[in-house]
């Protein structure tokens, strides 16, 4: 996955309910983020997904944009904020080309970050920088690379590395992903398929110069 992502694995998981990264809520480090104050301005909200962080910022008076390249994801998020009668917006968009002025203030990557190889990883933070306005933060929750795991992994080296230019990196710290365990991965949690489970992760944070 060093220059693109197979969006029919991604389509595909969301058709078949079977995305381990689809929880029915919010990310509990994301709700601490933001409770925290770590959020503010307008939100960017990339690889969305099923919706659970826009909608969760909607609701608290943000305004969002969630974009996912997955058409089928968007369908979802749409359909969940239709149910929770929550005016929050998605487009069908590449995370990896991003167009535009910049105007957003924070961004909130979920377990985007660490689908893609070195080479896209410093691409996303270039079109980051370019929807950025000055000082915005990005926050980038990521799989750590450490056992077990749920999914593709980083090493927490990797920020210094794709934040070195136009930002300022204020931190990586352990964190949790939470998200369902199955097949290997339930077996590698020792836990039963199908169960939630937490896995190591990075929250990094960067603020654009």
């Amino acid at each position: 996955m060093e220059t693109s992502v197979d969006r029919s694995v991604f389509d595909s998981a969301y058709e078949s309910n079977s995305a381990p990264w689809v929880i029915g809520a919010p990310q509990p480090v994301i709700v601490e983020l933001e409770r925290a104050g770590g959020i503010s301005g307008a939100v960017l909200d990339p690889g969305c997904g099923a919706g659970e962080h826009t909608i969760l910022l909607t609701k608290l008076g943000y305004d969002v944009q969630g974009v996912d390249f997955s058409a089928r994801a968007i369908e979802r998020a749409r359909a969940n904020a239709a149910q929770q009668q929550v005016d929050a917006r998605f487009e069908v968009a590449d995370a990896l080309h991003l167009g535009g002025a910049p105007r957003f203030d924070t961004v909130v990557d979920s377990a985007l970050f660490h689908v893609f190889g070195l080479q896209s990883q410093i691409a996303y933070v270039r079109g980051l920088h370019g929807v950025c306005r000055a000082g915005a933060r990005v926050h980038v929750l990521a799989l750590a690379d450490v056992e077990p795991a749920l999914g593709p992994v980083i090493p927490e080296t990797v920020f210094q590395e794709v934040f070195g230019t136009g930002w300022r990196l204020e931190g990586v710290r352990s964190s949790y992903y939470r998200g369902i365990a199955r097949g290997e991965s339930a077996v590698a949690f020792g836990v039963e398929d199908g169960a939630m489970v937490d896995a190591p992760a990075w929250l990094a944070t960067a603020t654009r110069l």
